[in-house]
């Protein structure tokens, strides 16, 4: 490999993002483990505040006492190569403020549902990290027992891309669960709280909602997604039918008078089905997505010897979650004050006492495959004014929440944006439906040869999978372009593992 041109997010990749790491301890200036999370989590602008003062020899020394299973991190060069790409912060970092069901929030990073908020010693412990709110694991009345194993993933190396999970809701007793919101609240007033419930029957949905609303909490989220209840007519059995997310969501607001928010299941094909039953119930918001059923069958994953159909997260549904963010986010009903073909549509959402909502738009809680910063920004440029994070806490910790801030207040600094409102939705209007593309266009790759190592991958895809639009000269190693082959489709792009190809100008494919 060219050290001159280190990758420095594949390096930083490598990192274990280790506990008192020994690198950072063997430098005795800076924080260069600190700068190397900063790189992995899409923050490598702002290393430069962890690295003042360090030298050479400094981070010779923090390399030297890397732990890598397999080879040292490249910690002086991938710290070098860092700081001449990161940037001197200008001027006062904005707020990350913004409001949610007209609940004041500090910035828009959430716990969701989950084991990684199942106690008042977690939540704590992440509020006091810098945590906006939770999105406590969801409460119910019945009586929970889980399985073991209860994970499982699927992996690139000692990356998880995907992310099983089996456990179902609260094992703790409702009363104890409470009484951890109870105090939560009066320990973190200017944070969100907020309860998620799942009932059995309409009873179960009314007590447990004003339960939270007594114990202080700021809003309910309704689980209507869970896709591993052992019980019928729970989770995503709800979710899936239309008629019962009217129900109960309108039996909830009827005896709560803060913000009710439904969760919204992915096990479906059209989700704008709940998201109108919800809205046209009087919901204040969705939450989206919850876990997606799937099947993964490692060994180590059976419990007694069988597997099970479970809820799959992580990296790999986050184009699924956007999906139906953007979807959701177009629905002409839930974004624009009501009219009367809205009041046709209203009618024919079967649920007791339906009402139209106030002239208000829906709003949305974005979840899935949320790791940076940058993935927090396409949910909220899709519409969600706040983001929940589930699987990213519980492979590196809460303490990811530093670089989600810094991130998204540099990229807002350098858009001179004053307001993180003014980003909620931007990018919605971008989209059109596949019939409206322009298909008249096209845009070449092109190729840095100064970048280049010779491997031949984008030649072999464009011969075996595109167009064979590329030759390849075995003593040059050298890929060639064949315009009048190529339609454009980059495949080539995506493969190069250096990223060597870069686009052109878009032209017309007569050109």
């Amino acid at each position: 490999m060219n050290q001159r041109q280190i990758p420095i997010h594949e390096e930083a990749a490598r990192c274990l993002l280790c506990e008192d790491a020994p690198c950072t301890k063997a430098c005795g200036k800076g924080d260069p483990a600190r700068a190397i999370r900063a790189i992995r989590f899409d923050n490598a602008k702002n290393v430069g505040k962890w690295l003042d003062g360090c030298t050479d020899a400094d981070l010779e020394r923090a390399e030297q006492a890397c732990i890598h299973y397999d080879r040292p991190i490249r910690i002086r060069e991938l710290l070098n190569a860092a700081k001449r790409e990161a940037v001197v912060p200008h001027g006062q970092a904005p707020s990350l403020a913004i409001a949610f069901c007209g609940i004041p929030c500090e910035n828009p990073f959430f716990l969701a549902s989950s084991a990684i908020c199942t106690n008042y010693e977690m939540v704590a412990r992440a509020f006091d990290m810098g945590w906006a709110g939770v999105f406590y694991k969801t409460i119910c009345k019945q009586d929970i027992h889980e399985v073991s194993p209860r994970f499982d993933a699927v992996k690139e190396g000692p990356q998880i891309t995907g992310f099983r999970n089996m456990e179902q809701l609260s094992e703790n007793p409702y009363e104890v669960d409470f009484e951890i919101l109870r105090r939560l609240k009066q320990q973190y007033p200017s944070k969100v709280v907020v309860a998620s419930i799942m009932g059995e029957f309409e009873e179960d949905w009314i007590d447990l909602a004003k339960m939270a609303e007594e114990s202080g909490c700021d809003a309910v989220e309704l689980n209507f997604s869970c896709p591993q209840m052992r019980l019928a007519g729970m989770g995503s059995d709800v979710g899936q039918n239309v008629e019962l997310v009217a129900y109960y969501t309108t039996y909830v607001k009827h005896h709560v008078s803060i913000p009710v928010i439904p969760k919204m299941t992915p096990n479906i094909t059209q989700m704008n089905h709940p998201l109108l039953a919800s809205y046209f119930a009087g919901a204040d918001a969705v939450s989206a997505i919850n876990t997606i059923k799937s099947v993964t069958m490692s060994p180590e994953s059976k419990v007694d010897d069988k597997w099970t159909v479970s809820g799959y997260s992580g990296r790999a549904v986050k184009p699924i979650a956007l999906r139906f963010i953007l979807e959701m986010a177009q629905n002409p009903v839930v974004n624009r004050q009501h009219n009367d073909d809205n009041v046709k549509i209203a009618q024919s959402y079967p649920a007791s006492n339906t009402r139209l909502p106030k002239n208000e738009n829906i709003e949305f809680s974005g979840i899935g495959g949320i790791e940076t910063w940058r993935d927090a920004l396409e949910f909220m440029q899709l519409g969600c004014r706040n983001v929940q994070v589930c699987t990213a806490v519980m492979q590196y910790g809460y303490r990811i929440i530093d670089d989600l801030i810094s991130g998204m207040q540099t990229y807002l600094q350098e858009r001179g944006i004053e307001r993180l409102e003014d980003i909620v939705g931007e990018r919605v209007p971008s989209f059109v439906s596949a019939s409206d593309l322009d298909r008249d266009t096209k845009v070449l790759p092109v190729f840095d040869h100064g970048k280049c190592i010779g491997c031949g991958r984008c030649y072999i895809s464009c011969r075996d999978g595109g167009h064979q639009a590329l030759t390849f000269d075995a003593e040059s190693r050298c890929p060639r372009l064949v315009g009048a082959k190529c339609v454009g489709c980059h495949l080539c792009r995506l493969v190069c593992p250096v990223s060597a190809i870069g686009v052109s100008k878009r032209i017309g494919k007569r050109e």
